[in-house]
């Protein structure tokens, strides 16, 4: 048995997602590459986006059912996203998760963060006629 299995499992609660959603989405702010496109479908205030994500990711994780929104819908209608947008996303979720929780909580977000990023940018591909690539999960 490893360190690593050894340590007890943290538990994921609402608060761990609130500073996780709200550190990465700093992060998007301040990004060169996602943060004009995230502001340019946000604007200025980030306040509802917050709170959507983070119904998102308590569904997700906790199966909190608060989430009511179409993802894939709302990330097709964004023109100025890429397919190659969906590793860059995954580069900060990850260096994110692993700052702001406990590993093996981190390691449990990355991994449904990547399936999600992959849904995600297979479905934006398809739904502009774009032939599918390599997969958004890129170095881990």
């Amino acid at each position: 048995m490893d360190m690593m299995d050894a340590d007890p499992i943290e538990p994921i609660d609402e608060a761990m997602i609130r500073a996780l959603v709200h550190a990465f989405y700093g992060r998007v702010r301040d990004d060169a590459v996602l943060g004009p496109i995230f502001a340019g479908v946000i604007g200025a205030d980030w306040g509802p986006h917050l709170a959507k994500m983070c119904d998102f990711w308590s569904s997700v994780m906790l199966r909190s059912a608060r989430y009511q929104g179409r993802p894939m819908q709302a990330h097709a209608a964004v023109d100025a996203l890429r397919p190659e947008h969906f590793a860059h996303w995954l580069e900060l979720f990850r260096a994110t998760a692993r700052e702001v929780c406990p590993p093996r909580a981190a390691a449990r977000f990355i991994e449904r963060a990547e399936k999600i990023a992959e849904s995600l940018r297979l479905g934006v591909m398809f739904q502009r006629g774009i032939l599918p690539d390599a997969p958004a999960r890129r170095a881990g």
